[in-house]
């Protein structure tokens, strides 16, 4: 056993000099799942955040809307993230926005083609045959791109061919990126 002021090295690293760290360990041994441990959700939430007045930058975002999905949405499928999905989509790949309508505000990525998660299957073939296509919904809590993503790769769709961006809209407008009105 390797032993150092902060850290304590045998296999697994566990903090040292924490107080609480017997708190921790309870807290993780009775939580099962994430969700006991997420804000409750609100009556009324909002799965896009909401401009705040006219000052350009400020959302507002709502935390307890959702559930969270999974970074990875199927077995070979990459997870990318904003930055990829810009310097892809500049390569002409495509961004398909897959959130239902009225599921989706009124705003999408630039440039990117709606096709609601439950039509994929039957309209794969207006996806690129050539290059990878990026899949989005309204983020990290919302499962309509993941559910399309495992219904194409179910129907036989390559999942080489497959970009999954968990971020999706809730991301793509916090961080203050440029979006197209539908």
């Amino acid at each position: 056993m390797k032993h150092s002021p902060l850290l304590i090295v045998d296999e697994k690293v566990e903090s040292v000099g924490m107080p609480e760290i017997d708190k921790i360990k309870e807290l993780k041994a009775r939580i099962k799942d994430i969700s006991q441990i997420r804000t409750p959700k609100r009556e009324e939430n909002h799965m896009i955040p909401k401009n705040i007045g006219t000052e350009p930058g400020l959302v507002e975002v709502d935390v307890t809307w959702g559930s969270i999905q999974s970074i990875k949405a199927a077995q070979s499928v990459h997870t990318i993230g904003e930055l990829e999905v810009y310097q892809h989509h500049m390569k002409g790949y495509s961004i398909i926005d897959a959130r239902k309508p009225g599921t989706s505000g009124s705003v999408t990525i630039p440039g990117s083609k709606n096709i609601p998660y439950d039509e994929l299957v039957e309209r794969m073939d207006e996806l690129d045959e050539n290059n990878p296509s990026i899949f989005f919904c309204n983020g990290p809590q919302c499962p309509q791109s993941s559910t399309a993503i495992k219904n194409l790769v179910d129907a036989g769709y390559p999942a080489d061919r497959i970009l999954y961006y968990r971020g999706g809209m809730h991301d793509w407008i916090t961080l203050g990126l440029p979006v197209q009105q539908l």
